[in-house]
């Protein structure tokens, strides 16, 4: 509450000049937070019982018209904020009773957790629908998760909500999800956990019978997608911004299938039957299959099939592309009626130096704050200051503090070394951290183990409430253990009893924005998309579109069972594809509030041809690699980096119905008539597409055998307002004719008309290669498809 009032308060302070005399005064008697026993009904009496006191405390100090009351803070401080009229108020606050400080108020600028500004929506999607706060309202997107935390001010609800005309769906009522829960940002809740239940993993006391979020994906997921705008990130009592949802507008529908252990298709499926029975408008799925479906086809695995028959329904699906990056067709999310979403990084970074005493800066990770006072403290090896009869293996990684010789750990930087016994990366640097507060010191680097390699240590972003640093690499862990081995004196045993070596860490919590970005991520899956298991591919185009997806803060659970290092905390920094999933579903609501019939495929095609394919400086959007940058292409990025202000106002769509995605299956190799009828019902249309890529999709022109030529067919329609010519300019592949027809047009408004595109191979590549076809419009319209081509086989003269 101290941080969502001192937000209020800076608003409310620009109603008055920007040198009003508005001061916080806090008091001697303890905040409410502060309480060890007391009974919740006792909460509102207090609170009330510590305001009357600050307006008697005003009233018997300040003569009546000298002051205005802003505020009586009670949860996280006690105190109050006032605007004073009279300068001869200050004096006598200064000298009255109790008073324990005052503080003058001070203008603050804007810190935020980034993605909104990076994506351009807070000057662009935002205002063109009318402010943040109505951004995506009348939507309803639903979340197949594990579940929410309803408890979070990124779920308040908010007065300028619009309900939903369609959605039916129903609060229930469990542990730690009260009636109240669904309070009109979040309009729906439910649990699905039969399945798991059936496998013996579900344990009710852990995992909660009810839609609460044990594990704190769910709420970081839905946060994202549709979270309140500007809610304070405080973590271990730093605020590292304030965050917000794509879509701070829109309503949240919870379908909690999924917990710490993870979950079963059969929970998702009825959770995803549900919710579009429900009347959703948007399903985000932040999850997928451990590897590629068996059977003829992975098109028609039943996840797929559902979320196709959800797609016909009227219902945008969006799910996260996977982790398995940078390697090929390490997809696991399948389909062209799938919104599949791949990962970036932003140019936000969280770095932290180590100023050694001989005055050497080294480079490191670690969100921690500096140590005390700018001064050095001297610095001690874990197996120098533990006791001598514990094995050095069993010290050096820092995760108990049980070894340690609290006099002499006192006061000194503790050089710890990350091992092969991390169980858990993330999880095993916060135990070094607990171990340097349970112990004394005054902080830790840790150090990289030879034996380990040249990888760097993932989980490097972890938060930490004590001073603390990662060295990623070799050469600066090496300069630690040579700085300190030619400080420290030891006897002829080899026992340390100088350290003359002293070191100081800085603040590793303040973001830069520096570098290329966006970046993909090294761990996004990558394409090409593939027809089954055998890894065949496929004439699709996977992933689709890009989204930041690397150290996203976003809401958690408190009293997560998911991450232990989390617990206690109200926000983390996460990454994945899981991270990304949630920013197109959230910028997907933007576009369905603008345009309320638009199909799925409409919204899709809107987001994916307005994508850009070049950073902010300009330059072609690179890939991480295995330790290497290289350019990016379709199949790390798909039509590239989402631009929500572009998507809003597309020009151009393709636009493709539920029976146009059976003509695909029909067309898929390996796949008949009889497999389709088992699948979804209904048999293949005769005549039927003789290729997959006759589909009418946004997301590309694919051919993954190309046998001298293929003609293509794709269908526009103009979604603008007015009449707009276009000049079809095209990026041809390596290897590959194209010519299109018309290579000029003009279409009126509402209109729809076909391109014929006719690729011709002119070399075999034994490779795939990237062009695009884009469409220059004179409204200022730029509408791109990528051309992604393997040539299998040359024209015949």
């Amino acid at each position: 509450m101290k941080t969502i009032f001192v937000f209020l308060l800076t608003a409310f302070v620009n109603l008055f000049s920007i040198e009003a005399n508005v001061y916080m005064v806090l008091m001697e008697d303890d905040p409410l937070i502060m309480m060890s026993s007391r009974d919740r009904e006792d909460i509102s009496l207090y609170k009330e019982r510590m305001t009357r006191k600050h307006d008697a405390f005003l009233k018997s100090t300040l003569e009546e018209g000298s002051y205005v009351k802003l505020y009586s803070y009670t949860h996280l401080l006690n105190g109050f904020a006032i605007h004073v009229t009279d300068k001869k108020a200050l004096p006598m606050l200064r000298g009255a009773e109790k008073v324990r400080s005052i503080h003058k108020d001070a203008k603050m600028k804007k810190l935020t957790t980034h993605t909104p500004d990076f994506l351009g929506i807070t000057n662009g999607a935002w205002p063109e629908l009318g402010g943040s706060n109505v951004a995506g309202d009348g939507v309803v997107i639903g979340l197949i998760d594990t579940g929410i935390n309803p408890f979070h001010p990124s779920f308040t609800a908010q007065t300028t909500v619009t309900k939903s005309s369609k959605f039916k769906g129903k609060c229930e009522i469990g542990e730690r999800f009260p009636a109240s829960a669904c309070n009109g940002k979040i309009v729906g809740a439910q649990h699905f956990a039969r399945a798991a239940i059936a496998a013996g993993e579900f344990n009710s006391s852990l995992d909660f019978a009810s839609p609460f979020d044990a594990d704190g994906h769910g709420s970081h997921t839905a946060s994202t997608a549709a979270g309140n705008n500007h809610i304070p990130v405080i973590v271990h009592n730093f605020n590292y911004g304030y965050a917000s949802g794509m879509a701070p507008g829109a309503r949240i529908a919870v379908y909690k299938a999924l917990y710490p252990f993870g979950g079963y298709i059969s929970d998702v499926v009825a959770a995803v039957d549900q919710a579009v029975e429900d009347g959703v408008d948007i399903l985000s799925l932040s999850i997928g299959p451990t590897s590629v479906p068996s059977g003829p086809s992975a098109f028609l695995n039943v996840l797929e099939i559902e979320l196709l028959f959800a797609t016909k329904a009227g219902v945008l699906v969006v799910q996260a592309a996977g982790n398995g990056g940078p390697s090929l067709s390490s997809i696991l999310s399948f389909s062209p009626w799938v919104i599949t979403v791949a990962a970036s990084i932003t140019d936000r970074k969280y770095n932290n130096s180590l100023i050694l005493g001989n005055g050497q800066t080294l480079t490191g990770t670690g969100l921690a704050p500096p140590t005390v006072g700018g001064v050095f403290f001297p610095l001690a090896a874990a197996a120098d200051v533990s006791q001598m009869n514990i094995a050095a293996g069993q010290v050096e990684n820092c995760q108990s503090p049980d070894p340690f010789i609290r006099t002499s750990v006192r006061g000194k930087i503790i050089i710890c070394s990350y091992t092969f016994d991390f169980e858990s990366e993330e999880a095993s640097i916060a135990t070094v951290s607990d171990t340097i507060q349970r112990i004394g010191a005054a902080g830790f680097i840790l150090t990289m183990d030879p034996d380990v390699g040249s990888e760097q240590i993932k989980g490097a972003t972890v938060t930490l409430p004590v001073p603390g640093i990662i060295l990623n690499n070799r050469e600066s862990s090496s300069a630690v253990w040579e700085y300190y081995n030619s400080n420290t004196v030891r006897t002829r045993s080899g026992k340390a009893i100088g350290f003359r070596g002293t070191a100081r860490i800085l603040d590793g919590r303040r973001a830069t924005f520096v570098g290329p970005a966006p970046v993909v991520a090294s761990y996004s899956s990558r394409g090409p998309d593939v027809n089954n298991a055998l890894l065949e591919t496929a004439d699709v185009l996977k992933p689709n579109i890009m989204a930041p997806g690397s150290s996203i803060w976003a809401a958690w659970s408190h009293d997560s069972e998911g991450d232990e290092r989390l617990r206690g905390q109200s926000f983390s920094l996460l990454s994945g594809t899981s991270m990304a999933t949630p920013h197109i579903a959230g910028i997907a609501a933007l576009i369905k509030q603008k345009h309320r019939r638009w199909s799925p495929a409409a919204i899709t095609s809107a987001m994916l041809t307005t994508a850009r394919v070049a950073d902010k400086s300009g330059s072609p959007i690179l890939a991480q690699g295995r330790n290497k940058l290289s350019t990016a292409t379709p199949f790390d990025f798909g039509s590239g980096s989402i631009d929500p202000s572009r998507a809003i106002d597309p020009g151009l769509i393709f636009d493709a119905r539920f029976k146009h995605y059976i003509q695909f299956l029909c067309a898929v190799p390996g796949v008949d008539d009889m497999s389709i009828r088992r699948a979804i019902g209904v048999g293949c249309p005769i005549p039927g597409k003789e290729w997959c890529s006759d589909l009418n999709m946004a997301t590309s022109v694919t051919v993954s055998n190309l046998v001298g030529s293929r003609k293509v067919i794709r269908r526009v329609t103009n979604v603008g307002d007015a009449d707009e010519k276009y000049r079809v300019v095209v990026r041809e592949p390596i290897g590959v004719n194209v010519s299109v027809t018309p290579s000029v047009f003009t279409i009126s408004a509402n209109a729809s008309r076909h391109i014929i595109l006719v690729l011709g191979a002119t070399q075999r590549t034994n490779s795939y290669t990237f062009g695009e076809m884009v469409f220059e419009g004179d409204q200022k319209h730029i509408v791109r498809v990528p051309i992604t081509v393997f040539v299998s086989s040359v024209l015949k003269h």
